[in-house]
């Protein structure tokens, strides 16, 4: 098993996140680590975005109230022959999609590139949230589908605020 410790010398901005910490699992060789994915139950590649992805939906469920059962990650899509993946899916009661987070390293600026490739998801989706996240920066958008456009909320909401919105 990999020492976190260890492995992080190298990669010390994967540690600064906006996002609080959580008992992080972690296993493999230092050059091939691997996290453990609660929501998918297997250990996954150890990457920058998959620490943001675990640390955020962390975050939603222990201290934004997300049911656990309602998220999903690495979601496979497809738009004809071209197969996507959403990085988490918020699922409503009915298991309709309800929100899209796309996930970037902490050293990649959230620009219009990833509020497009989020876009081209809602397309196939048509969910009434996004949200991107790099871990230190998060932005939460309401679809506004009558405008054709989306709104900039100011901070993602508990889980309970959602249908109020």
């Amino acid at each position: 098993m990999v020492h976190i410790l260890s492995f992080f010398c190298n990669f010390a901005h994967m540690n600064e996140l906006n996002l609080p910490a959580y008992e992080v699992k972690v296993r493999g060789t230092r050059e091939k680590p691997e996290i453990f994915d609660f929501l998918r139950k297997r250990y996954v590649s150890l990457t920058p975005e998959e620490w943001v992805r675990q640390h955020f939906t962390h975050w939603l469920i222990e201290h934004k109230g997300y049911p656990k059962g309602l998220l999903g990650n690495e979601i496979a899509l497809r738009c004809g022959d071209k197969p996507l993946r959403c990085d988490s899916i918020l699922y409503n009661q009915e298991a309709q999609p309800q929100m899209i987070i796309e996930y970037k390293a902490p050293t990649v600026s959230l620009t219009q590139r990833v509020f497009d490739q989020i876009s081209a998801y809602n397309l196939l989706l048509h969910v009434d949230f996004l949200v991107v996240s790099n871990g230190v920066q998060h932005v939460f958008c309401k679809m506004d589908y009558a405008r054709q456009s989306y709104d900039m909320q100011s901070d993602i909401p508990d889980y309970a605020e959602l249908e109020s919105l």
